[in-house]
């Protein structure tokens, strides 16, 4: 029986705060945006420059860029967008409006992506930049508030590795139907059917994890307000936690991406498989990284979570060189299996660190300042797709492949994809780890 005292409509989300720890139903829904969220970037880094240039007939360096400007906007939008959120103060809270505002907005500039109106190439290349802007601005806005809201919605250690769970799992399943189930739908109902399914999707889940996961407490410190952009950033890039996790996120969502990107020419330069048997390597590490994100949600409870991510790179790195021995589709899966475990605790345990660091930003400080944190994180690790760019570019030429060749390239083109799958990734572990070991909180709770 409902209570007829309790506030309804925009009041009650207005008079909502959170006072205790949160309850498994607000839990699960608040990690069910990990699924729409995840589905979208997904979908886009994906599929946008193949239907732009291949359906849409766009020439590839007009898209290309456009996707130059696309990753400027982005990585700009996250640190504005985080000092703002700090900042501003509302009877609703300071992430609750940004979020409820823009999650309409971002779908509908999501769909709109994918259903140009008929124009020419010059016409789809302005589309493309006026909606992809609109869409970055959507979905920064709304994406990095939903972070920021994760440290303060889970205050410990403990709630985070808990809390954290079942949105990576609902994240891995939102990239596993980004990357395989957007074809299927695309092949069958064409690309405005795929746009439309996807959005109402995305719309529905946004939805139910606003109304029912996404809460605020009461924020008794001084007000953000009163700090200065300057004062931001300066206090931001002065901790001293901050900056060697900032640095070993980058390299290690580096390492990642890379091995994205070498997969394909993987499979078929060095394992001579079919094209679409990519998706069975790629399978093999997000199904196996599922299961792997309860594992070490209870190794981060019993240890810190400094030690358990540097498990967790540990296991990552030395994975990842297994890839250097296979020679068919089934031995290069189950390597796969290995790099997954490690990939299921860097996705588990980089954000409780991060939540650890802005607590203790907050001790010092009077501050929370999780919006900070998360954009200027956001920005830095943009860097991620410039090096791996630079890595397949300077990779592939110096072992000579040569796309007109098609599958009969140099004997070297093998060994230079391997080192690209596991050497480079390996070096860029190591680096990882090296700033994780420099990162001075050694205690699971402050």
């Amino acid at each position: 029986m409902s209570d007829p005292t309790r506030p309804r409509g925009l009041a009650g989300i207005r008079d909502r705060r959170l006072d205790a720890a949160p309850t498994r139903a607000q839990s699960i829904a608040f990690g069910a945006s990990g699924f729409p969220t995840q589905l979208m970037a997904q979908t886009f880094s994906a599929f946008v420059v193949y239907f732009y240039v291949t359906h849409l007939g766009v020439p590839p360096a007009w898209v290309a860029g456009a996707m130059i400007a696309h990753g400027i906007l982005n990585a700009v939008l996250n640190p504005v967008v985080g000092a703002l959120s700090d900042r501003i103060r509302t009877p609703w809270g300071r992430r609750i409006p940004w979020i409820g505002l823009g999650i309409v907005p971002l779908v509908v500039a999501f769909a709109l992506v994918w259903m140009p109106p008929a124009l020419p190439p010059a016409g789809a290349i302005v589309w493309f930049l006026v909606v992809v802007a609109l869409y970055d601005i959507a979905f920064v806005v709304v994406v990095l508030n939903i972070s920021a809201l994760f440290p303060e919605i889970f205050r410990t250690t403990a709630e985070r590795a808990r809390g954290n769970v079942p949105r990576q799992i609902f994240a891995i399943l939102g990239m596993v139907l980004g990357t395989a189930g957007a074809p299927a739908l695309y092949g069958s109902i064409g690309w405005p059917g795929m746009a439309l399914v996807l959005s109402a999707v995305c719309l529905v889940l946004l939805v139910w994890s606003f109304v029912g996961g996404m809460i605020e407490r009461t924020v008794p410190e001084a007000a953000s307000e009163a700090m200065t952009w300057v004062g931001q950033m300066r206090f931001t890039f002065a901790n001293r936690a901050f900056v060697p996790y900032v640095l070993g996120s980058l390299f290690v969502q580096t390492s990642v991406a890379v091995i994205l990107a070498a997969i394909p020419f993987y499979v078929r330069y060095s394992l001579h498989g079919a094209e679409g048997e990519g998706s069975i390597l790629l399978g093999a590490i997000f199904v196996t990284a599922i299961p792997s994100i309860v594992l070490w949600s209870a190794v981060v409870r019993r240890t810190s979570p400094r030690t358990a991510v540097l498990w967790s790179v540990g296991v990552f790195g030395v994975a990842v060189l297994g890839y250097l021995l296979p020679v068919s589709v089934l031995a290069a899966a189950l390597v796969g299996v290995a790099v997954g475990v490690g990939v299921g605790g860097l996705l588990q345990l980089l954000e409780v660190m991060l939540g650890q660091i802005i607590d203790e930003d907050a001790v010092r400080t009077g501050h929370r300042r999780e919006g900070a944190y998360f954009g200027v994180n956001g920005f830095v690790v943009r860097g991620s797709v410039v090096l791996q760019a630079v890595v397949a570019a300077v990779v592939l030429t110096a072992s000579g492949f040569d796309a007109s060749l098609d599958e009969a390239q140099p004997d070297t083109v093998d060994g230079g994809i391997r080192i690209m799958l596991a050497v480079v990734p390996l070096g860029f572990t190591a680096l990882a780890w090296l700033c994780f070991w420099l990162y001075p909180i050694r205690s699971r709770d402050l």
